[in-house]
């Protein structure tokens, strides 16, 4: 973790206009280092962030007042987080007062988790301003999008996938399973793999994951 000090009231309140959002929160205070993990793991494992502590949820500079919030942090990112999460701190001077930009980069060894209240390790995603827990389908796309050797099999439940998609715009995993008639282990096997192989893409909201097709190219075959 590396530190400065900077006088730069410009910078601050222009990130503080543009409001929270997938890339930006705001936090007034950090009394509990395993409740700010979520939004380490949820950066990290999404498009990375900035969290700015000592402003409050309505934009209000309140500044924080000891190094507590930078131990806190750290706590967060290296004990509450699996693997520990990468971040830089800076320290800025705003009105007076002063306000901590965490910024946390997109991870390239996610999925990143944090410790709970009941001390189960859990893997968020940011969608909007929220942090949400990752369903079992992104976190095994995670897992393994960097490995080598994945096979597009393409055999009945694919081809019942394919052809909805060719015909409605998306689809959920739940919907697959009832087309396809099929386990949800296998349906979650197939869409995983079909994003991995870059045939469909997942688009995360609140309450949901939808699939999309990619290409309008059918693969034929098996392989």
């Amino acid at each position: 973790m590396k530190s400065e000090l900077r006088d730069a009231g410009h910078y601050i309140k222009t990130l503080i206009q543009s409001g929270e959002n997938q890339q930006l929160d705001f936090k007034f205070e950090i009394n509990d280092a395993k409740k700010i993990a979520r939004t380490f793991s949820a950066f990290a494992n999404t498009v990375g962030g900035k969290l700015l502590i000592g402003v409050k949820d309505n934009g209000k500079i309140s500044g924080v007042r000891s190094d507590e919030e930078a131990y806190m942090a750290e706590s967060a990112a290296h004990l509450f987080c699996r693997p520990a999460v990468a971040f830089h701190l800076k320290r800025w001077i705003v009105d007076g007062r002063n306000v901590l930009e965490v910024e946390i980069p997109a991870s390239v060894k996610r999925p990143h988790y944090a410790k709970n209240e009941t001390g189960t390790w859990t893997a968020y995603v940011r969608v909007a301003d929220q942090n949400i827990k990752a369903s079992r389908i992104l976190v095994s796309v995670w897992k393994n999008e960097h490995k080598k050797g994945n096979w597009l099999s393409y055999g009945r439940e694919e081809k019942i996938l394919i052809d909805y998609l060719a015909e409605n715009e998306m689809i959920t995993a739940s919907r697959f399973v009832k087309i396809a008639r099929t386990r949800w282990s296998d349906a979650e096997r197939i869409l995983v793999n079909l994003v991995l192989m870059k045939v469909i893409d997942l688009e995360i909201s609140e309450k949901n994951i939808c699939f999309r097709l990619r290409t309008t190219s059918l693969p034929s075959g098996n392989s």
